[in-house]
């Protein structure tokens, strides 16, 4: 049983794609789908799909911030894997079964996605995030293919229920759970396969804005987690080939220059 999540927050122009994204899949489990969301506009489009499927449910969240309301959510689901995605993305056809692969090893407790840019490199903010989300994936085949621990992506991730009990509330959840999974022993899964559709930010206010609140899902992780689990995965080798990536991965004069 899975129980997939699209939490959301004044979305109602995307919430209807990212639904139908899930619902349009032939999975192979038995599923149910939550939307959660604040704001009346969006539940409203989420309402309109309910009445069309009985597996979605609509959760009114309180307002508290992002991981309170999951605390919530968690304790009402029945799946006994979560998957989480947001209400401003979309997901490639069959990403859940190809998420859902992996756990079939017992020893897996999350699991991520692919983040793709929905933008193409014709612009400095869209060869910035293609850039960006292509060097991510390339350290995370990595580190996963070599058995290490690795970051999630919270646009596109699952984990193993009944594992660990609450969210902490002054960290971003998708930052601190894989620590969480990692320090009992269960490894972190990347599947490349499992695509999902994120619009970046095209210009520069809300660039450095997007790039300041991921720094800051960061900054209070040492109160809960031991970071010398992600120091080891910094080591001279591979920041030497982000270096080397960052100069390989222009096409063109005008690439090179952005």
């Amino acid at each position: 049983m899975i129980s997939i999540i699209i939490t959301s927050f004044k979305e109602p122009d995307t919430i209807g794609k990212c639904i139908e994204s899930v619902i349009s899949q032939r999975i192979d489990h038995d599923y149910e789908l939550i939307v959660s969301a604040p704001d009346i506009e969006t539940l409203m489009v989420a309402k309109s799909y309910r009445d069309l499927n009985s597996r979605i449910k609509l959760f009114k969240d309180p307002g508290k911030g992002k991981s309170y309301a999951l605390n919530l959510i968690f304790k009402k689901l029945k799946g006994d894997v979560f998957i989480l995605t947001d209400g401003d993305v979309y997901m490639s056809d069959g990403s859940i079964n190809a998420i859902m692969e992996h756990f079939r090893d017992s020893n897996v407790g999350c699991v991520t996605g692919r983040p793709v840019p929905q933008e193409d490199r014709n612009d400095q903010y869209g060869y910035w995030a293609n850039f960006l989300f292509d060097a991510a994936h390339n350290l995370r085949k990595n580190l996963f293919v070599n058995n290490k621990f690795l970051e999630c992506s919270g646009y596109l991730w699952a984990f193993r229920n009944n594992v660990v009990s609450n969210l902490p509330l002054d960290v971003a959840e998708d930052t601190v759970m894989p620590y969480f999974f990692f320090e009992k022993d269960y490894k972190i899964g990347y599947e490349e396969n499992a695509k999902v559709y994120v619009k970046n930010a095209d210009n520069w206010e809300d660039w450095l804005k997007q790039k300041i609140r991921t720094s800051k899902a960061h900054e209070t992780l040492n109160k809960y987690v031991n970071l010398e689990v992600a120091k080891k995965t910094k080591s001279f080798s591979n920041e030497s080939k982000g270096l080397k990536y960052l100069f390989t991965y222009p096409k063109s004069p005008k690439e090179f220059y952005w």
